[in-house]
């Protein structure tokens, strides 16, 4: 997937955004809007999230929905007023969980894909980590708990445990939020049966499958008010293509 001159051609990648959730924190707001589409600077939060995408070159998209899901699609359709092509997985009647919803999404990836959350929104340079040898790579973060609870052990280049459950002293940085995954790494998760993407995360690290790559600029989010409030005004104040 690279272009001519050895560039990365991002158009050819996939990427995966979960956007199923529940958002039972910013509820009401979420009882009759998906988080996706919660107003931020103006715009539905997805539409500063895929023009982010597309300033960096990716133009196939695949939104895992679940909670909501039909506003979304009527909301962004094909993309093309967006200059992307944008297809919808649905989750299961039963709530499959992000592991869940992704592999379920397989079919409409190819064997090599970026996988972001629906909520966060990370202006790094995507084309610095996609490529790596290993089955997985995940992008993290020095977090010292400033961001959110850190939940990454990661010592001489290599990440030596991942849990967002059970959180111990020398985690100090967080996975980002952006992963590049083969395919192949759901094979050992049954079709149609609720897992978390973490349980797929925390297998390829005890496995050593899963590479790493720490980028030094923050995330943002709207999975809460404060972070919403935040985010609202970063977006007011300067173009969402910026870089830092």
């Amino acid at each position: 997937m690279k272009a001519q001159g050895g560039e990365i051609d991002l158009a050819n990648w996939p990427v995966a955004i979960l956007a199923g959730g529940l958002a039972t924190r910013l509820r009401p707001a979420t009882d009759k809007t998906p988080k996706a589409l919660l107003s931020v600077a103006g715009e539905p939060f997805l539409v500063h999230q895929v023009r982010l995408l597309h300033s960096h070159g990716f133009r196939k998209i695949v939104l895992c929905v679940g909670h909501l899901g039909e506003m979304i699609k009527a909301k962004l359709g094909d993309g093309s007023n967006l200059g992307v092509q944008i297809v919808y997985s649905f989750d299961a009647p039963t709530l499959l969980g992000t592991g869940g919803a992704l592999k379920r999404a397989l079919p409409m990836l190819d064997e090599r894909f970026l996988v972001i959350y629906g909520d966060s929104y990370m202006p790094v340079d995507y084309s610095a980590f996609v490529l790596s040898g290993k089955s997985a790579l995940m992008t993290i973060l020095e977090n010292e708990g400033r961001w959110d609870t850190s939940n990454v052990c990661f010592e001489s280049g290599e990440i030596r445990r991942y849990d967002k459950k059970l959180r111990t002293p020398e985690m100090r940085h967080i996975d980002y939020g952006i992963a590049v995954l083969n395919a192949a790494v759901f094979a050992p998760f049954p079709n149609n049966v609720p897992f978390d993407l973490a349980d797929v995360y925390s297998r390829l690290v005890s496995e050593k499958q899963m590479a790493a790559y720490e980028v030094k600029q923050r995330f943002y989010e709207i999975g809460s008010r404060e972070g919403l409030a935040e985010l609202d005004s970063l977006l007011r104040d300067k173009p969402a293509t910026i870089l830092p």
